[in-house]
């Protein structure tokens, strides 16, 4: 619906090395974007490349799809839609129906499916999360204020994210799994489906706000950013109300 509203008449052509399947009309690239040798198929929804975006050799794009102002998808990056990259995220591997707020990174091989994810958070390589369960019944997830399970209805549910969150290599997610704020989430076994905010490891051990903060904050200024007092006070509060969690 939103591709409707676009005005597509910069949009730049494809490379001579992509291919692209489907009606033209529903595929915009801007001017100052960069497609190399991907595969463009729009027959189940539009592809909208924003500016300055990357889409590296060997990429495989099925609609609908939004990729974000300077966002990267790197070389044989599958993404299946409906799916959402915001401003300057880091993608590899696959994905498929999937939102991603701006400044976040799955950079490398490893699969998640309809998640949603917040910002500045950072997937570490071959990290996985199952989306259906074995019994293809429907998902239930919690959260850290109230820690109650409740049902979706939906048999595919990944991963809720919060921002900041930081996963190290080879991380296994269950299906519906909740990661709080700043977590920092390595095992080497499947962590808790409830990962409570501020977080080390298994989410069993706190970590400490002025440290998530300092982690935030070497992020951020990776991408030419500062955390504004602000953004450091909701962090704090956070922090603040979900501490029952993690007592």
């Amino acid at each position: 619906a939103d591709f409707d509203f676009v005005n597509k008449n910069n949009s730049a052509s494809p490379s001579q090395y992509c291919r692209v399947i489907g009606e033209a009309s529903n595929l915009y690239i801007h001017p100052t974007a960069k497609v190399l040798d991907a595969v463009l198929n729009v027959e189940a929804g539009p592809i909208f490349i924003d500016a300055d975006a990357e889409v590296m050799e060997g990429s495989m794009l099925r609609g609908p799809l939004y990729i974000g102002k300077h966002a990267v998808l790197k070389m044989g990056t599958k993404c299946y839609g409906p799916s959402s990259f915001g401003e300057e995220c880091r993608i590899g591997g696959e994905t498929s129906n999937v939102v991603f707020h701006p400044f976040s990174n799955k950079g490398h091989d490893g699969f998640l499916g309809n998640a949603v994810i917040g910002s500045w958070v950072n997937f570490g390589a071959d990290s996985n999360c199952s989306n259906l369960k074995n019994k293809y019944s429907t998902v239930s997830v919690s959260n850290d204020i109230d820690r109650n399970e409740f049902n979706t209805g939906l048999t595919f549910c990944g991963a809720l994210v919060g921002d900041h969150a930081k996963f190290g290599i080879n991380t296994m997610l269950n299906t519906g799994t909740y990661v709080g704020v700043a977590a920092n989430v390595f095992a080497g076994d499947f962590p808790p489906k409830c990962v409570p905010s501020f977080t080390w490891g298994s989410g069993s051990i706190e970590h400490n706000l002025d440290k998530a903060i300092q982690t935030a904050e070497r992020m951020m200024q990776r991408r030419g950013k500062e955390m504004s007092a602000a953004e450091r006070a909701v962090l704090a509060h956070v922090f603040k109300i979900t501490a029952p969690s993690r007592s």
